[in-house]
């Protein structure tokens, strides 16, 4: 779809790993955009592809970074994928490769966490991994079992350089038991939709602001909605370039966009 002027554009979904900060530490000018958004009745939902955190711990670093946002702000692909298992599957024992809150996610949302005789096993970014989790998984996905993913990005950016993310994990087990999952994250559709609910947005007065081109501007394009790359994070101009579909907007930061909103009005 062609993207409507930035005037039009009433709803916001903003990525958070290398958009809004770097690891600790906030993009220039994050701040003073959220804050924009605030002050000019534009609405906003923070969506992440890191489920490593919930959206009260993403809430309190935002707020350490002088970002005022409350939970509800914040939808995070741990968040997408408690709600896919319990409304879209009979999934409610799982073995789990997760942090201790991604767990507590899926806990909360009613889903037992098991070594023995799960119903699917499920991926996340984990930055406890261990290769007996690895082994575990391995066994059991080569059994047959239903696998589901948080997100397939292969790096998480941070201040000191890109780590492995769940993609990465994932090709792991995809070398290793020739299996891929459903991934549940970004750029899945299903999530905007989530989204959208939320806000009360339609899809043509709504944009997606991120960093990444396979996960936040594909997710625009599956869903429809209008695409803002921003160049602070893993992608590059160089990539734009090669890329087959081209976002609909191109920013340096949310810091220039912060100001091309402003003079469109």
């Amino acid at each position: 779809m062609n993207a409507p002027t930035l005037a039009n554009l009433k709803y916001f979904f903003l990525d958070m790993d290398g958009t809004v900060y770097l690891g600790p530490n906030p993009i220039d000018g994050a701040a003073d955009f959220v804050r924009f958004l605030q002050e000019s009745g534009r609405r906003f939902l923070f969506f992440t592809n890191n489920p490593a955190s919930d959206a009260v711990q993403y809430c309190a670093k935002l707020q350490r970074m002088n970002i005022a946002v409350s939970p509800e702000d914040i939808l995070t692909s741990g968040e997408a994928t408690a709600r896919y298992l319990v409304s879209e599957t009979s999934y409610r024992k799982v073995f789990v490769l997760g942090t201790p809150s991604f767990e507590s996610e899926l806990t909360r949302a009613g889903i037992r966490l098991v070594e023995d005789d799960p119903d699917a096993v499920v991926l996340a970014f984990d930055k406890t991994l261990t290769y007996a989790k690895l082994e575990k998984a391995c066994l059991l996905l080569r059994a047959g079992l239903p696998y589901v993913a948080t997100n397939p990005d292969k790096v998480c950016p941070t201040e000191y350089g890109y780590i492995p993310d769940c993609g990465s994990m994932a090709a792991l087990l995809a070398a290793a038991a020739n299996r891929e999952p459903k991934y549940i994250g970004k750029p899945n559709a299903e999530m905007v939709q989530m989204g959208m609910q939320k806000l009360g947005a339609t899809p043509q007065h709504t944009a997606m602001v991120g960093d990444r081109l396979y996960t936040d501007m594909q997710m625009a394009f599956n869903a429809g909605i209008v695409s803002i790359l921003v160049l602070s994070g893993e992608t590059t101009r160089e990539d734009i370039e090669t890329t087959q579909r081209k976002p609909g907007h191109v920013f340096e930061s949310v810091r220039e966009l912060h100001r091309a909103l402003a003079e469109a009005g």
